[in-house]
């Protein structure tokens, strides 16, 4: 269905990775696709695209509902909503830095960001079109998209491939560097605080890294079981094992509670934490994480010095101007 680069456990891998290799900065570009190299008209065009109602049956609801550009690239809600005040099981990944990410979802049933903006659109309960083929209908009764859409791939355009496209094109461009970890790895040792450092340090020690590398902190392809270890207290309250995860796409048994390990990049603004958005503070996050995948118990120092660093973490979000999007003047699109 889709290939899976890498599988490994945090707990195994802890030893072998050094701690050098995961202290990268962010790279500023994204790098494209063969089939679909990065153009100004793309972007133009999938950004238009990405803020626009109209790709949802109710014209209500638009990737960027879920994915807000103007915070941390989700909507800080436990599950997210769609058409009809809907609400899915899963808490909405953020969009800013998807480009560095291997597969996409948190089950990572989707190998780019061409096939992840392909299937919100039709998903019954997040935009709820019944059909791509409804919705290139859809834009090709909006005549500024005729004309968007020739600038980026030529006349009589319009597709789901090349809508799919021109999203993913624009989401390239959600790249967030220039953290304070980002100006620390590059020489300027006064750009973390003293906390901030012991906080880098401890998640070295405890192998946070062990899936949390790279310059997104989100290692190199890696699925990870969570919970790891089982807890019966944590289950009863925030029921982490409910969804199967993987398993949900690959109906495999040794896929069950298998996830796309997450980006820690801006993670201080993308509360509520996990999967299914339960837990409500970085703080908990943290603890969590220490005890569930670890199986280490962290003081309140500890803690309160981790956080500092992943508040490090926070990158410089890109100056955006909104599109102005075509309208249908005289008409509605239904």
């Amino acid at each position: 269905m889709f290939k899976i680069r890498l599988l490994v456990s945090a707990l195994t891998l802890a030893s072998s990775i050094s701690v050098a290799s995961a202290w990268e900065a962010l790279p500023t570009e994204a790098p494209a696709p063969a089939d679909n190299a990065t153009t100004a008209d793309k972007i133009a065009l999938g950004q238009m695209l990405y803020h626009d109602p109209r790709l949802s049956s109710t014209g209500t609801v638009s990737c960027s509902s879920c994915h807000n550009t103007m915070l941390g690239g989700e909507d800080n809600r436990p599950n997210s909503m769609g058409v009809n005040g809907q609400t899915g099981g899963r808490s909405a990944p953020t969009v800013w830095n998807s480009a560095f990410n291997t597969v996409q979802f948190w089950d990572g049933r989707a190998a780019s960001l061409e096939a992840q903006a392909a299937g919100p659109v039709t998903n019954p309960i997040e935009m709820g079109m019944k059909s791509w083929d409804d919705v290139v209908a859809r834009l090709k009764t909006i005549e500024g998209y005729t004309h968007s859409f020739e600038l980026a791939f030529g006349k009589d355009s319009i597709s789901k491939e090349n809508t799919t496209k021109a999203i993913a094109a624009y989401e390239r461009t959600l790249i967030t560097p220039h953290s304070a970890f980002d100006r620390y790895v590059s020489g300027d040792k006064a750009a973390l605080s003293a906390q901030q450092v012991r906080g880098m340090e401890k998640v070295a020690e405890l192998g946070c890294t062990s899936c949390h590398s790279g310059p997104a902190f989100n290692g190199p392809g890696v699925f990870q079981k969570f919970p790891a270890i089982p807890n019966g207290y944590f289950e009863a309250q925030y029921h982490f094992s409910k969804d199967k995860g993987l398993a949900e796409v690959t109906k495999k048994a040794d896929d069950e509670h298998m996830w796309k390990v997450p980006t820690l990049r801006n993670i201080a603004l993308t509360a509520p934490y996990f999967h299914n958005g339960s837990v409500k503070t970085l703080d908990q996050a943290v603890n969590m994480m220490a005890k569930l995948q670890l199986g280490k118990d962290l003081n309140k120092e500890e803690i309160a010095d981790i956080v500092a660093f992943l508040n490090g973490l926070t990158g410089e979000f890109p100056k955006q101007k909104m599109p102005v999007l075509p309208g249908t003047p005289g008409s509605t699109f239904n």
